[in-house]
């Protein structure tokens, strides 16, 4: 009786129902006699983050396949892949979002497990979501969005001011993080204090900017005044992040990434786009077209745009980021490795030669400089 009911449902839900044919399709061969490399990330979102990175190594001899892991209880999250660290190998890598783990260097087991595994890569910013809001690229994103390439707003000098004046609540949260008394500021708190509400375009947003002093400076004060006992080690532990590279004007790329992505950048994002699209709108209306013509062009306009959010999430442009471009260094040793241990096994040719292809930027280069 029950078997019966489940072949109905079968037949009337549609999403239960097999591709023609019967089976699903299975992958095209690859065609090569290339080393499958098996890569797993936390999640869907990330496979398309990790597949743009290593689409840059590219290789006769390794072909990299991106997944989230392929158990059948369908896991994801960053415990999941740490618990498969035993599996990891030449074959088989482990990529994740670095969090806190990479500034805390060994602090606690989970940062030694992340910054130790040689077959284990991690993003060395907070998450995926820190290097897609890299400021040198969002003017690009608004290009992408509006149509309109004016610079009415310098992300970069923005987010630089930005990073200083959240720099002391940072380290509060971060020491919290580290010495395991995350109750003393959490998550919640920090986001309360370092998110935008809105941003005033005048002066690069400097009205915006002194707001968000102001409340930077009541939350500092606060939590000195109910935990004096901190506060000495918090500005301490401030020059212990700076060997690991953390400087007050980029602690936007440590941050927790999706309070960045949703309530700061998008912010920004959001209201510059505003500003573009009414200028290139008021172009249209100052044109002596009038009428059908009119009409066409203010259609085409607003058809050619596309969603913020959608142009940021594509944005790919972050390989001149220095996190990005250690990750790369790391993810190449691994490479020039792997090859040289099956040359020496006999895998390959002994005389191969490996040559990665050129980054996005070194292409610019090369034709810009008109070389082959």
């Amino acid at each position: 009786m029950k078997g019966g009911f489940i072949e109905k449902l079968k037949r009337l839900v549609p999403f239960w129902r097999r591709a023609a044919g019967g089976e699903l399709p299975p992958p095209l061969p690859d065609g090569s006699s290339k080393r499958v490399v098996r890569v797993f990330v936390e999640g869907y979102d990330d496979v398309a983050f990790w597949r743009s990175i290593f689409d840059h190594f590219q290789n006769p001899y390794l072909r990299f396949e991106i997944s989230v892991p392929n158990r059948e209880d369908l896991p994801k999250g960053k415990k999941v892949l740490l618990s498969m660290l035993p599996s990891a190998g030449e074959d088989l890598l482990l990529c994740m979002d670095a969090d806190f783990d990479y500034l805390m260097q060994g602090a606690t087991e989970q940062s030694q497990l992340v910054n130790g595994s040689p077959y284990l890569f991690h993003t060395y910013a907070y998450a995926t979501e820190n290097f897609l809001c890299y400021a040198e690229t969002l003017h690009n994103v608004c290009v992408k969005a509006t149509k309109n390439d004016t610079r009415i707003f310098d992300f970069v000098r923005f987010m630089a001011e930005y990073s200083c004046r959240i720099y002391p609540a940072f380290l509060w949260y971060v020491y919290s993080a580290r010495a395991d008394v995350q109750h003393v500021y959490t998550l919640v708190d920090f986001k309360n204090t370092v998110r935008l509400h809105y941003l005033e375009l005048a002066n690069n947003g400097q009205a915006t900017l002194d707001w968000l002093s102001r409340q930077v400076e009541r939350t500092c004060k606060r939590l000195a005044t109910k935990h004096p006992e901190l506060a000495d080690r918090v500005v301490s532990y401030g020059a212990e992040l700076a060997e690991r590279g953390l400087r007050p004007d980029h602690t936007y790329l440590f941050m927790h990434g999706h309070t960045l992505m949703d309530s700061v950048v998008m912010v920004l994002l959001q209201t510059v786009c505003e500003q573009l699209r009414r200028l290139s709108i008021e172009k249209i209306h100052s044109s002596k077209k009038r009428g059908v013509a009119f009409n066409n062009e203010m259609s085409n306009y607003k058809n050619a745009q596309r969603s913020i959010r959608d142009v940021l999430l594509d944005n790919d442009n972050y390989t001149e980021c220095w996190l990005y471009k250690r990750l790369h260094r790391r993810i190449e040793a691994y490479v020039r490795s792997t090859i040289e241990a099956m040359r020496r096994r006999g895998e390959i040719p002994a005389d191969s030669t490996l040559r990665l292809p050129l980054t996005k930027r070194l292409k610019e280069l090369r034709d810009l400089r008109g070389l082959k």
